[in-house]
């Protein structure tokens, strides 16, 4: 069954849109009067709607999902059961992520246990790197899907149907992840400590 053009090409044209103007809330829009487990999903699904639900529950992130992030200590505990901004704002960092990288990896880069204000920094920082990662990820498909929205001129970097642009962004996710773990591989160590063999890998 082959793509109608017409429809990648709009929905393309929709996303772009919707992705130029996607933020994450500012610190100080995050909720600080404690919310309870319901509220936080409603409130996840909210500044996370770029996400795709999972596959398997169809739902950005469960009440089930959060509490073993808690229990596995990815996350600071709630207090009686309610969330905080620090909360909040954790939970954005990690459904995030959590499509491209390991647990592990997210709180190589995220501590579980970072005081007030340094999470504060980290996420006003990620936020940024978010949105204008976004923004950059739409020009390559802009300029990768030109031929399908029709633009001028074109060229031979540009893929020529929509099954080609499914490989091309499934490739672009893979290299990009693979550039992510080799540096968070890399986190802590000294070029004067490594073994010369490990340079090549």
């Amino acid at each position: 069954m082959s793509y109608d053009k017409q429809l990648i090409g709009k929905k393309l044209r929709r996303w772009e849109k919707y992705m130029d103007n996607y933020s994450l809330p500012t610190w100080e829009e995050i909720p600080d009067f404690g919310l309870y487990m319901d509220q936080i999903i409603t409130l996840l699904k909210k500044y996370l709607d770029y996400l795709p639900p999972d596959v398997q529950n169809g739902e950005v992130i469960t009440a089930a999902t959060i509490n073993n992030y808690v229990r596995k200590k990815n996350m600071p505990e709630p207090v009686k059961k309610r969330y905080y901004r620090i909360h909040i704002a954790y939970l954005i960092m990690i459904c995030s992520l959590k499509h491209t990288l390991s647990m592990n990896m997210i709180t190589t880069i995220i501590p579980a246990d970072l005081p007030e204000d340094k999470l504060r920094e980290v996420y006003a920082k990620y936020s940024q790197t978010l949105q204008r990662t976004g923004r950059m990820f739409v020009e390559s498909v802009r300029f990768m899907a030109g031929k399908i929205l029709d633009h001028e001129p074109v060229s031979d970097a540009m893929v020529e149907d929509t099954d080609e642009l499914v490989v091309a962004a499934a490739a672009y996710a893979g290299y990009a992840q693979l550039l992510a773990e080799k540096l968070i591989a890399l986190k802590g160590k000294k070029l004067t400590e490594m073994d010369p063999s490990e340079l090549y890998t």
